[in-house]
């Protein structure tokens, strides 16, 4: 195998709690007003970063962004100090403060769109952020997650960053959530897939109870960014009937290694067609495509939505074989869990399972691969990633005890008033920028 994916993990912030914000993440809007546990969230993601690291895989940290978000609040009225506007949205706009103290930004598979350096014509690795302006909560992410993603990648020579497209319906843009890669080596040119949910302008097909969050003009602006070739480009799109039933992303219904890609039965409109187009391309690169897809009868979409089955990672090992990471609800669905004991019989390329409790995580609408960003790199650009992302041992335990020190173990949407809160938090990512070298990302160290 050549070259290297990274898979960098969304760090949980200090502000998690459950306002279940995201409607048609089915999720996300079942637990709203639970109470949280920040701090094992954190340490739940931390686990799982720590467990695939000792895999000798790459895997990095994501910082995660300022909440409650004060500049927001003033765009939108408040006035006086920042206790002061954190005090009158709470009074005045308590569900506007919730959607502006959204710790959302784990997700990081919303963060961004990348394209690796093989697959771009001036080879380069391209990122472009996500605007998520389906969704107010996060519609305010992409300029810090555009400082974090320079501090992360801060080379010009291996590395181009673009900004968030227009912040308009025509554009909505939902980051790699929505977009494939299939191919072989992570060095070698490969096949971008975006899956999108809508046609804009023209399209006739779209889903009728819950929004279609990315765009067929969206995708297609995207990989303009990033100089891909359209003889390796696909454009397909998800199944709207899906998406009423709660698959609110490509990543909840469909996920993708080198030349595999898991997915349900229902996954794409003209699903045969799609995967021909998928196959063609592939050939085109002389690299076999493996499509494992899972059948209505034995994994229903329901329980796909429920377990996140295919919100899991497919991760090379370095022995070649893969593994799949699935939380721990798909452990306790007996039809899920079977059909995924079947699948490693099998004989494709995944020969493994492996589980991971983040009902933490999982409980605001997102799993295993909602966490992660991959980010395939050559032995050039590796070295060139900011080293300090990258856990081992020491940052492991550093990052915990740092949880330890910073985060509340119980929070709910009445603590988001709370003055300490905000000195809590920003004391956190201060403190947290030093021990990443990312230096001044966030609006308060400015």
């Amino acid at each position: 195998m050549s070259g290297f994916e990274i898979n960098f993990d969304g760090l949980v912030g200090p502000t998690h709690h459950y306002a279940g914000l995201s409607f048609g993440n089915v999720a996300s809007t079942k637990n709203r007003n639970n109470t949280s546990n920040p701090r094992l969230a954190a340490k739940q993601g931390l686990m799982k970063m720590k467990a695939l690291a000792d895999l000798g895989l790459k895997q990095g940290v994501f910082a995660p962004q300022e909440r409650p978000h004060v500049p927001t609040l003033r765009r939108l009225g408040f006035t006086g100090s920042d206790i002061d506007v954190i005090a009158q949205a709470m009074r005045t706009a308590p569900a506007l403060l919730s959607s502006l103290s959204s710790a959302s930004s784990m997700w990081t598979a919303n963060s961004c769109t990348v394209s690796p350096s093989a697959d771009s014509a001036d080879g380069r690795v391209h990122f472009t952020a996500a605007n998520l302006n389906n969704k107010f909560h996060r519609s305010i992410e992409h300029h810090t997650t555009t400082r974090i993603l320079q501090a992360m990648f801060n080379n010009d020579v291996y590395f181009a960053h673009h900004e968030a497209l227009p912040e308009a319906a025509l554009f909505g843009d939902e980051g790699a959530a929505n977009h494939n890669r299939l191919g072989g080596g992570y060095d070698r040119a490969g096949i971008q897939v975006f899956v999108y949910g809508q046609q804009q302008l023209g399209g006739k097909v779209a889903p009728q109870k819950f929004p279609a969050r990315q765009t067929r003009e969206a995708s297609e602006a995207v990989a303009r960014l990033h100089r891909l070739d359209e003889k390796r480009t696909a454009f397909i799109q998800q199944n709207p009937d899906v998406i009423d039933k709660g698959v609110f992303h490509n990543d909840v219904i469909a996920v993708s290694n080198q030349q595999v890609l898991f997915h349900h039965q229902q996954a794409f409109l003209n699903q045969a067609d799609a995967l021909n187009e998928i196959r063609q391309k592939m050939a085109g690169i002389e690299q076999e495509f493996i499509s494992i897809e899972v059948p209505e009868n034995r994994v229903s979409v329901e329980d796909a939505v429920s377990t996140y089955l295919f919100n899991s990672q497919i991760l090379t090992r370095t022995d070649g074989g893969m593994s799949i990471v699935v939380p721990e609800e798909s452990r306790q669905n007996q039809a899920v869990w079977s059909y995924l004991n079947d699948m490693i019989q099998m004989g494709t390329p995944i020969d493994d399972i492996k589980v991971f409790d983040l009902r933490e995580s999982m409980r605001n609408g997102g799993g295993p691969a909602c966490l992660r960003l991959r980010v395939a790199v050559n032995d050039a650009e590796l070295a060139a990633v900011n080293p300090n992302l990258f856990m081992n041992d020491d940052l492991f335990k550093t990052l915990n005890q740092w949880v330890d020190q910073h985060y509340r173990d119980e929070l709910s949407q009445d603590d988001l008033a709370d003055p300490n809160l905000l000195i809590e938090s920003r004391t956190a990512l201060d403190e947290l920028t030093k021990i990443l070298a990312l230096g001044s990302v966030y609006h308060f160290q400015r």
